[in-house]
């Protein structure tokens, strides 16, 4: 496996790929794997001839506030968990390549990155945008695969994709669990074993408002408040939000239909976590 930490380096390296007819297919993280991300990596292995994987904590997509400086990193045992799975190229940058001194350039994806997790992290999906765009006009992919988990962060990145006339086609890959229905995060190594246990509650709720819709329930109010039912059962948890919306435009939806997505944001403990389902 190849690893590269200089931007020059993986544009040469990425171009030279393309010359030799190379598909090439990108897994964007931030590092503290987990089987949903080896999951994509396996995913752009099937997909392609030449597979990157990025480990790059994205200082522009933090709040003030928020766990940047605590996030999980590991990487030595990324490393070895990246070459197990059989990815050529290994790129890690560092946020003062990615942003050097002086750097003013941002992407806002607008109607899509000020609501649901936006709303509460306010700058959250700009930095998710730009970011993503540097790394796709680094690495140059033909693909990039992405984890439903981060719904939103999905269609943002396709519209700016799209909007901007990228040559990358985004994939995304279903929501990799836990027994218990857990969607995987790094974040879940913020919680205690209590916390652990209780955190089975986003899926939980899902699942009954899935069930309520598969008997025929269409009405947005009685599906949220079988999730809201299903959290106060919870004592431990704080549930942030529940939308119904458009798979597409992320607007609220009030006739909900099949192919409507369910998303999530909740707090177990100090620990926020995400979680959707498509009906």
């Amino acid at each position: 496996m190849k690893i590269i930490e200089d931007i020059s380096e993986m544009q040469r390296y990425a171009a030279q790929l393309r010359q030799n007819g190379k598909v090439v297919g990108f897994v964007p993280t931030m590092g503290a794997l987990h089987q949903g991300h080896l999951s994509l990596m396996e995913c752009a292995r099937r997909e392609s001839d030449h597979v990157v994987v990025s480990l790059f904590v994205n200082p522009a997509q933090f709040g003030p506030k928020e766990d940047y400086n605590k996030y999980p990193r590991d990487l030595k045992g990324d490393i070895e968990k990246v070459a197990a799975i059989g990815v050529d190229t290994l790129f890690t940058p560092t946020a003062s390549q990615i942003y050097p001194e002086g750097y003013r350039t941002y992407i806002e994806v607008e109607g899509l990155s000020d609501i649901l997790c936006g709303k509460i992290r306010p700058g959250h999906f700009r930095g998710v945008a730009t970011v993503v765009l540097k790394l796709f006009n680094i690495v140059r992919p033909h693909k990039a695969f992405f984890g439903q988990k981060d719904f939103q962060q999905t269609v943002v990145i396709k519209k700016m994709a799209e909007d901007l006339n990228t040559d990358v086609t985004v994939i995304v890959f279903p929501t990799v669990r836990e027994p218990d229905g857990l969607a995987m995060s790094s974040r879940n190594q913020y919680l205690s074993r209590e916390e652990r246990i209780s955190a089975a509650i986003l899926y939980r709720s899902l699942l009954e408002a899935r069930l309520l819709f598969e008997k025929g329930e269409h009405s947005e109010d009685k599906l949220r408040d079988a999730i809201t039912t299903t959290f106060m059962s919870e004592p431990s948890s704080q549930l942030e939000y529940v939308a119904i919306v458009n798979g597409n435009t992320l607007q609220e939806e009030t006739d909900v239909q099949k192919g409507t997505v369910i998303t999530i944001a909740a707090r177990i403990g100090k620990t926020r976590l995400i979680d959707n389902i498509i009906l």
